[in-house]
């Protein structure tokens, strides 16, 4: 049985916009064969999910602190009432570094991408024009069909 899309204009679009909002049927599945060709044609894929990502430039290029729960055990006077903080390395930043010598570059997709605010989703857009090698992949909703648009289209009709 052939494939119904190869995925080249949506992977050309991509490589062209560098951040592209998708809108998907709520059933799924169509994520995975897109990101399965994405990795076919020689890039790295990292799905994250919007909620709960706080500072995007924190958490994507820059080390970050976080706290993780303390479960109700303290340890009193020697450190702070809130819990240590343990200091975690930038997730794209991170996976930039290291990416192998054969690969395309990082495509970041992002799952529940409609909790972000517009600010963030500029910042995106301007990510992946400082990186080259860093592609944005954005979930924003669902529709009846596999449909994409740049993200900067998407900002400006909203």
């Amino acid at each position: 049985m052939p494939l119904l899309t190869t995925g080249k204009g949506f992977l050309k679009a991509l490589e062209q916009a560098g951040a592209l909002s998708v809108y998907a049927p709520l059933e799924g599945g169509y994520e995975g064969r897109y990101q399965r060709r994405l990795r076919a044609n020689g890039y790295t894929t990292l799905s994250l999910t919007a909620r709960g990502l706080g500072d995007l430039s924190a958490y994507l290029m820059g080390t970050h602190g976080v706290r993780p729960p303390h479960l109700g055990k303290k340890n009193i006077g020697l450190e702070a009432a809130v819990g240590p903080v343990y200091f975690v390395p930038p997730i794209a930043g991170y996976q930039l570094e290291n990416l192998s010598p054969q690969s395309k570059g990082l495509v970041l997709w992002i799952l529940e991408g409609y909790v972000l605010s517009t600010a963030e989703l500029q910042y995106l857009v301007n990510l992946t024009q400082q990186e080259p090698k860093l592609k944005v992949v954005i979930e924003m909703g669902g529709d009846r069909q596999f449909r994409w648009q740049t993200l900067e289209d998407s900002l400006k009709a909203a």
